[in-house]
Parts: C-alpha cells; structure tokens; sequence
C-alpha cells in the first residue's frame, strides 16, 4: 500500500505521540492524532467522527494512548475502535490484545497461567485476608486496578500496631474495593523495560530511582532512564510474557532479585521515550516499520 492514511490515537501535544505522527508524516505525507475523548460513534451511519473527520475511513490507526490514566472508562474507548475495525480499520494493537492488560487483575492472571514468575500475590475484597497478608510479607505494594507508571500505589507495613495497619488497608479499600497486593520487591537499584515489536525483541533500558528517594523507578516518582544489556535468560522471560497477548508493540516490565528474575506487567501500550533515552533505540520509527510491513 502507498502512502497510507494512518492516524496516531494518542494525547495531542504529548512527546510519544507526537513523535509517533512525526514519523507517519515523514513517511507517508499524512498526519492525523485522535483523542478519543474527541470521538463519535452514530450507530445510524457508522460514522466515527473526529474533528470532522471520519476516522472509518483511514487505513489504519496506531495506538499510542487512549487515556492518560487508565480507568473503566477506558475499555468504553475500546469500543469504539472495535466499531474502526468492524469498518475496515487496521487497529495496532487489536482493541482485544489491548483489553486483557487495561485492567492489572486481569493482565496478571493471563501471566500466572502462563507460567511467569512474578511477586507474591494476593487478590481479594477481605479486609482481614489481606491484613494478614501484609503481616506475611512484611512490607507489600497496593495497586489499583486500573493505573500507569504507579499512580495511586502504595506501600503498607506491618512494622505498626495492628489497628494501624488495618485502617491503612482499609482507607485504601475505599477507592478500591477489590484489593491486589504484592510482597515488595527489593529492587537491585534497577527495573527493566524490554521492548518488542511484532512479538520481536528490540532491545532494555534500565529505570534507576533518582538518589533511591521513592520506593519505585517510574520517570513520574523522579527515576532516570539507563542503557543495559540483558543475558538470553532475560530476554527469553521477557518474550515469553509477552507473547500470550500479541501485541504489536510493548514492553514488559521486569526486575532481577535473589531467587531470579520476576515480571511485574507486561504494558498495553509501552513507551517510546525510555527506548530512545536509555538504548538509543527508535521504537517509534520500529514500530512504524512493522506497521507499514503489515499494510
């Protein structure tokens, strides 16, 4: 196919989306970014309307971002790309793919059938199992359901009287009903994001905390972003997790600890910024390449 129309699904003015649309437009003449916030669907016509433009009617849509923190309102956004590949849309990732990993519970179930080591973890709406979760692990990470790069996580202790820990565990239970906690990790001054295309091993960036002042290394809590060779054993994790979900473009989060290596998530959309900064890779002009390749 000559000169696609391919549209950027992302967050206008944003770095990794923006610089996705540079690309398309540098290789095809054509640029277009969709806020989904900014779509409508008439059911009557099938039209998908953005801005005046029906998004039906592109050849494919790239998908770098479909809110900037994920929530139930998020699988509604599926939906309507759902409605761009009824109409003859190619959709990278597959509104499908996507699903199984907006959601953490359901993303790390799909990991733990898979065989994937990842941390201890407890699922549960029993404020007393989870107690004593805590008390077993010491030291364990709260996650909502529904979040990136950490938002809304947080560490609970069981060095305090237990009245005190029960009421942290339930003051969190208040905007998350049902409770998915891990035992933290110690992290040797590192995670890793491992980036594929295609199902294909790209390269890893490391992300270092800044001075280990926050418990987690995201760029959001004030991490850097580091170059690392992994060993075959990583990388063979790595494609290993990703693989269930085929997605087109990720990275899977991972960590090195004593008893081995771990995965913590394997993201719905990864990012561009951490490829580029930490190992001189251009994801996005890669993950272009595999698109085009597909059309």
């Amino acid at each position: 196919m000559t000169n696609p129309r391919i549209g950027v699904v992302g967050i206008p003015g944003k770095w990794s989306t923006e610089v996705l649309a540079d690309a398309i437009e540098q290789r095809t003449g054509f640029r277009a970014v969709i806020d989904l916030q900014r779509v409508s669907l008439d059911l009557a016509s099938g039209r998908l309307e953005h801005d005046g433009r029906d998004i039906g009617e592109l050849d494919a849509l790239i998908v770098k971002k479909i809110s900037a923190e994920y929530s139930p309102a998020t699988l509604d956004r599926l939906e309507l790309l759902r409605m761009a590949e009824a109409r003859g849309v190619r959709v990278f990732s597959g509104p499908e793919k996507m699903r199984g990993l907006i959601n953490r519970l359901d993303g790390t179930l799909t990991l733990h059938q898979a065989g994937i080591p990842m941390p201890e973890t407890l699922i549960t709406e029993d404020l007393d199992s989870a107690c004593r979760a805590v008390q077993r692990y010491g030291e364990a990470v709260f996650k909502p359901l529904f979040s990136t790069k950490a938002r809304g996580m947080g560490v609970i202790s069981a060095d305090q009287p237990e009245e005190m820990l029960r009421a942290e565990v339930a003051a969190f239970q208040r905007d998350n009903p049902m409770l998915y906690l891990q035992r933290r990790v110690e992290l040797p001054g590192r995670d890793l994001g491992m980036v594929f295309v295609g199902g294909h091993y790209l390269g890893t960036y490391a992300r270092v905390p800044q001075d280990g002042a926050s418990w987690n290394t995201t760029i959001h809590s004030g991490g850097r972003y580091e170059a690392f060779t992994p060993d075959a054993s990583l990388i063979d994790l790595a494609t290993r997790a990703q693989a269930p979900f085929g997605l087109d473009f990720t990275t899977v989060d991972v960590a090195e600890t004593p008893d081995g290596p771990i995965v913590f998530e394997v993201s719905a959309f990864g990012g561009f910024r951490g490829a580029l900064e930490g190992a001189g890779i251009d994801a996005a002009g890669a993950y272009l390449d595999h698109v085009l390749s597909q059309l």
